[in-house]
């Protein structure tokens, strides 16, 4: 094994042991949240680097997330079922809406807004039902006492850290495989030109469609565990336009077409949003926002690979030189 090939395994090995190395609980904290929105942003990067631009992915995410835990509290129904149910039915909502997108070749900005119109709506549903979901106010599932594995309810943070890089690197794989398929080659050549790559014998529509699902299928997920882990949502935290913004801002910041680079975003989102928390408190709420919309811009104009992506081009370019 070769020392390139080696360098994931060791890698690996060193994330797994971490937490029994340091133990520092607002640390891990940080990390595991960096662990669940990498998983959240990878899921947007598996349609984005296709053209595929989704601003609804907030709805995907707040489904998973409410209906795990509405279930829990009001029918008793374990996360360990509710979390599937969830993911089955975000794929069925991206499945009510894409199909038609697909199916009457509505691309572009129009696929853009019809996305956003989903998110959008999936927040008002949340909203409006606020006997049930709590509504603005957030919501908080049921907590048992002390550590219970079949409510998905942990104390001990090195357990949740170790859930979260466990579904962080089954991302990466789906990614990998994802690259490494021939639906990759179909995806791309549906992003040049549909009508050349249905005439090369392309499912346009099934193509597209299936991106969308497991892309949906994972954020839903995300959301979920999201919620588990920090026992309260609202909609502002896991559904609805910010949400999606913030995946788009995290994915294209970090790197659309590396592994890697939506994991970059979420540390940058994540200790963004905690150095605007620290530092200013309630001032600065909806600041970050902001701020991902300047640098969204300035890295759209300046840096369109990425941080990630910029970084391996210029060792590409080194190493030919």
């Amino acid at each position: 094994m070769t020392a390139k090939q080696s360098l994931p395994w060791i890698a690996g090995a060193a994330l797994i042991a971490l937490p029994f190395v340091y133990r520092e609980p607002y640390h891990l904290h940080i990390l595991i949240l960096i662990l669940i929105w990498s998983f959240a942003y990878t899921s947007w990067s598996m349609m984005g680097r296709f053209g595929l631009v989704s601003l609804g992915h907030g709805g995907f995410m707040g489904v998973g997330a409410y209906v795990t835990a509405l279930l829990w509290n009001h029918l008793g129904v374990s996360p360990w079922i509710g979390i599937p149910i969830a993911m089955v039915a975000a794929a069925i909502l991206a499945m009510i809406v894409a199909y038609p997108c697909f199916r009457f070749r509505i691309t572009g900005h129009y696929f853009v807004l019809v996305t956003l119109a989903l998110s959008g709506i999936v927040l008002q549903v949340i909203t409006a039902t606020r006997d049930y979901t709590g509504g603005s106010l957030g919501y908080t599932p049921d907590r048992t006492k002390g550590s219970q594995i079949w409510a998905l309810q942990f104390d001990d943070k090195v357990t949740w850290y170790l859930i979260a890089l466990g579904v962080w690197a089954v991302g990466l794989a789906i990614w990998k495989w994802v690259d490494r398929s021939m639906d990759r080659y179909a995806l791309e050549a549906i992003s040049e030109d549909e009508d050349a790559a249905a005439a090369a014998g392309v499912n346009v529509t099934w193509e597209k469609l299936k991106i969308t699902v497991i892309s949906a299928l994972m954020t839903a997920l995300a959301g979920a565990l999201y919620c588990q882990y920090q026992m309260f949502i609202s909609p502002d935290t896991v559904s609805g336009i910010a949400v999606s913004l913030q995946m788009v801002f995290a994915v294209i910041v970090g790197g659309l077409y590396v592994s890697l680079g939506p994991t970059v975003g979420a540390v940058i989102t994540i200790l963004l949003a905690e150095i605007l928390r620290i530092g200013f408190g309630t001032k600065a709420v909806g600041w970050d926002n902001l701020v991902y919309g300047v640098l969204l811009v300035l890295f759209i104009i300046f840096l369109p690979k990425g941080i990630l992506g910029s970084i391996i081009d210029r060792v590409k370019t080194l190493r030919k030189a």
